[in-house]
């Protein structure tokens, strides 16, 4: 990255405050649509969402980020999840959005779920990558975090980093830097493609499908203006409450990433070359 484009991100960035909330839904979110499927619990430190025949539910966050570590733990859907998906996301709004994706493919009972990755950028994605779950994520709660920083994208799971998405700017490939996103998430019903290709309906007599959330927390830059309580500059680096800012993948964490990546990797667009005859983008053919 050219020295004046940091400048430019840190001028920017004079301008947005720190926050770094610890779960309380009341203070951090808004419940969007769903009809009362969506519920609030536990004095603020529990969120769930339901889905029947008639409707899903989802929520947004009050506030905006522009880059930061956003950890959410989440227990999906138990049992028969076939046709559900559960998604977790940010993003911005307007055609040429930024997004950066969770979403979690339910699956008849006793067969894995599929997370499902991708990351758009000035309105373009195809970017999936999935991969399996080394564990049962209906079983117990688990951590889905994102740290965006202005180097790079990383996607981890209880600390495991499985996906990193480097800024590629010098090679035409965008990279979201200037847009701030919300964080999204909702249940709903995609039995025409979430599970096997939409093989497998949705069996409504399972309904309510539920998956739960607590213990979010964002150390991140805010909007100033924002519904935010905390002040401090984005930039300030004080302690190591800003070390996301510059965080890249130590060589431990590269070796974890690597055992995700070959033992639960399960499509990757960058070796889709039926998909892409023309040849793979060009992040693709970066090592």
């Amino acid at each position: 990255m050219s020295s004046s484009t940091i400048i430019i991100l840190c001028a920017l960035l004079l301008s947005y405050s720190t926050a770094a909330s610890a779960s309380n839904f009341y203070q951090d979110f808004d419940i969007t649509w769903g009809d009362g499927r969506a519920k609030i619990l536990n004095n603020g430190d529990l969120l769930t969402l339901s889905l029947d025949k008639a409707s899903g539910s989802g929520f947004q966050s009050k506030n905006e980020y522009l880059f930061g570590k956003i950890d959410m733990q989440l227990q999906l859907v138990p049992g028969n999840s076939a046709g559900t998906v559960t998604a977790y996301y940010l993003s911005s709004k307007g055609s040429n959005w930024d997004e950066i994706d969770f979403e979690f493919l339910g699956n008849v009972s006793g067969e894995p779920y599929i997370l499902h990755t991708n990351v758009f950028s000035q309105g373009k994605g195809n970017r999936e990558q999935q991969f399996y779950l080394w564990f049962d994520p209906t079983a117990d709660f688990h951590t889905y975090s994102i740290l965006w920083n202005p180097q790079r994208i990383i996607f981890s799971v209880d600390g495991t980093p499985i996906r990193e998405f480097k800024n590629m700017e010098s090679k035409g490939v965008a990279f979201p830097k200037n847009q701030p996103m919300r964080i999204y998430s909702s249940l709903w019903n995609a039995d025409d493609w979430a599970t096997r290709g939409g093989l497998v309906k949705t069996d409504w007599s399972q309904a309510p499908f539920t998956a739960s959330y607590r213990n979010f927390k964002a150390d991140a830059c805010v909007p100033s203006g924002s519904s935010s309580s905390s002040s401090s500059s984005c930039t300030s680096n004080s302690g190591s409450s800003n070390a996301w800012y510059s965080q890249e993948l130590d060589s431990s964490n590269q070796d974890r990433l690597s055992w995700v990546q070959k033992n639960y990797m399960i499509y990757n667009y960058c070796t889709d070359t039926n998909r892409f005859p023309q040849g793979l983008p060009p992040e693709c053919q970066q090592s």
